[in-house]
């Protein structure tokens, strides 16, 4: 049998500590959801800036995707080797320094600044939960993860709806992201006072098995569909809002630009409400399952009538709606933790974050050779440009339903 770390548990009084610590997470998860989507109401000044096309713009920022899916397994194991009170300040270091660089205006070191965001991002949401389950007690965990997840959306929200406003009127985007380097910078230092250290009783074995928890996690079927889940509900919502959401309700809609940042922002701000209130429903439910079919279906409802039916509501309900019900790909989240073993759960989250912008680094690319790149195109209607957007989406949130049905119920009747 592989031996694993055993680690000296925290006394009952330290749950506070890891809560407050949290609370810090939280804000970091913020500030990284704010960094990922305010390039979408900047398109046009990070297209000067870098001297490229808009195209060019959308390949720079997809390439946060990358180094945060892989980073995300880096992540998992050094929390569940080394406990959170270095580990994610470091993160917030790595995001900081990517903030930075990307207020210079040439493309390669904006490249290399997204790159840095992202890997730096990994840390958040999994630092958030790993500390979550370290301060909060299990019948309410899935509660916990839900307001982790609102955090950040309501930081994705601010990153479309407050920033655009914000760099075309107060600052420009060089001032924005200098900025917010120095504001993560500070809450970085924050955590690292607050968060308490760990003490981890190395075994004989430990050091020959650094990789055993994800051999562990990647053992498990149940993880790759839960990944798999959550990849294809995020997608929508990372690349269909954050990356041309703006532009596509600016050229296929027509909508001003000012309109176009409210309607989008919908989508961030629905997460607000829509993942605690997912967490609540699965702890309140008992079942982690029903509770995501009921979101996964909300989703598809909201992407047929958009595509289908698009004036029976007017878009920014059905945005909002739809943000609200996506608020349930967090489930997989609490899922993979609970069907697997509890030494492993930071590389189970780190193993899922890693399945789910693999997922969003794959599909981003494909979006954006058939669909993105023709938006404003005078070859195509804006009509059918927009249908053509949003069947992609439909089909990508079906899959999503047929997957969700082979996951295994992991909540437990009362």
């Amino acid at each position: 049998m592989s031996a694993r770390p055993a680690v000296v548990q925290a006394p009952r009084r330290a749950e506070t500590a890891y809560a407050i610590a949290w609370g810090f997470a939280a804000v970091f998860y913020f500030l990284e959801y704010a960094s990922r989507s305010a390039p979408a109401v900047m398109i046009p000044e990070l297209s000067q800036a870098f001297s490229v096309t808009a195209l060019g713009v959308s390949t720079i920022l997809g390439l946060y995707y990358y180094t945060y899916s892989t980073t995300s397994l880096v992540a998992g194991i050094l929390l569940d080797r080394f406990g959170a009170k270095y580990v994610v300040p470091t993160g917030m270091v790595l995001l900081a320094i990517g903030c930075l660089l990307f207020a210079i205006p040439q493309d390669s070191v904006g490249s290399v600044g997204r790159l840095l965001q992202g890997a730096g991002s990994a840390f958040a949401f999994t630092g958030a939960v790993y500390l979550a389950s370290h301060g909060f007690s299990a019948k309410s965990l899935a509660t916990a993860i839900g307001f982790t997840q609102c955090f950040g959306m309501l930081g994705g929200s601010m990153g479309q709806i407050a920033v655009g406003p914000l760099i075309h009127g107060f600052v420009n985007i060089h001032q924005f992201w200098m900025g917010l380097g120095v504001v993560v910078l500070l809450v970085a230092v924050g955590l690292l006072l607050v968060t308490p250290s760990e003490k981890h009783v190395v075994t004989a074995g430990e050091k020959r098995n650094f990789l055993t928890p994800y051999k562990v996690v990647l053992s498990n079927p149940q993880s790759y569909l839960c990944g798999i889940v959550s990849g294809l509900l995020f997608a929508p919502t990372t690349i269909g809002d954050m990356v041309w959401g703006v532009r596509l309700f600016q050229e296929d809609k027509l909508f001003s630009y000012h309109d176009a940042v409210f309607a989008i922002s919908m989508v961030p701000f629905g997460w607000v409400f829509g993942c605690p209130l997912f967490g609540w429903l699965a702890d309140v439910l008992h079942r982690r399952k029903v509770a995501l079919l009921i979101g996964v279906s909300a989703m598809l409802v909201c992407a047929l009538q958009l595509t289908f039916l698009p004036s029976v509501l007017p878009n920014w309900v059905t945005l909002f709606v739809f943000g609200i019900s996506s608020g349930a790909a967090m489930i997989p989240y609490t899922i993979i933790k609970e069907a697997n073993p509890d030494y492993v759960k930071g590389s189970a989250t780190g193993a899922i974050n890693f399945i789910t912008f693999s997922i969003t680094a794959l599909l981003g690319p494909v979006f954006s050779k058939h669909i993105g790149k023709t938006i404003g195109s005078s070859m195509i209607t804006p009509e059918h440009h927009f249908f053509e957007s949003g069947i992609f989406w439909i089909a990508v949130i079906a899959l999503a339903l047929l997957v969700s049905f082979a996951l295994r119920e992991t909540g437990k009747s009362t």
